[in-house]
């Protein structure tokens, strides 16, 4: 009888046991495949942003190879451009020293004066020099030229020139682009040549 319980409790603890166990690897089984699956979401994850990013770079480089050709290049240049200069009572200076544009445009310039001082203490134009000209010998010529708005010489060496404005006044001016090459634009009224000045590139 005694020998008959032992087996029996035997046989009841290795039927547990083995239970236990086929739990244990099922247990980990499952858990196994959860991580393989986890992996797997990562690396598919991961490749996705690599592409990501090389798509945006791409994009990027494309868009600034664009921007420069636009730039560089004169056949993609508007046939008509507009420019406004601004002037002033003190500073002495013209807003803008350097303009760019193509030859054979249409250029289509305004300048103002913000300041409100009268043209004949504090008058303002702008003249564009013909290629060669001596900005500082035009302007010394041009301070005795008071009765021609101080543009000498018949304005045989100007380009084109508006007129002169004083405070609160602007003018426009149109033409067309002269042939590549620079070009030096100053203000004629006496001693603003020295520091109104700007050069006007054509491509």
């Amino acid at each position: 009888m005694i020998y008959f319980c032992q087996v029996k409790t035997k046989k009841f603890f290795a039927n547990i046991y083995k239970k236990l166990n086929m739990k244990n690897i099922i247990v980990f089984s499952i858990f196994k495949k959860i991580v393989i699956f986890l992996i797997l979401i990562s690396i598919s994850s991961c490749g996705n942003n690599e592409s990501q990013k090389k798509e945006k770079f791409q994009y990027k480089r494309t868009k600034t190879e664009q921007s420069t050709q636009s730039k560089s290049d004169p056949s993609s240049s508007k046939k008509e451009i507009a420019i406004i200069i601004n002037s002033d009572d003190f500073s002495m200076k013209f807003d803008k020293k350097e303009i760019i544009a193509f030859s054979g445009q249409k250029i289509t310039l305004t300048l103002n004066h913000t300041g409100k001082l009268d043209k004949l203490v504090m008058g303002h134009n702008f003249v564009l020099l013909k290629k060669g000209v001596n900005s500082n010998e035009f302007g010394i010529k041009a301070s005795s030229e008071k009765e021609n708005e101080y543009i000498p010489d018949g304005g045989n060496q100007v380009i084109v020139h508006t007129k002169l404005i004083g405070g609160g006044e602007s003018d426009t001016i149109t033409f067309d682009a002269p042939e590549k090459g620079t070009y030096e634009f100053i203000c004629s009224f006496p001693g603003h040549y020295m520091s109104m000045k700007g050069k006007l590139i054509i491509k």
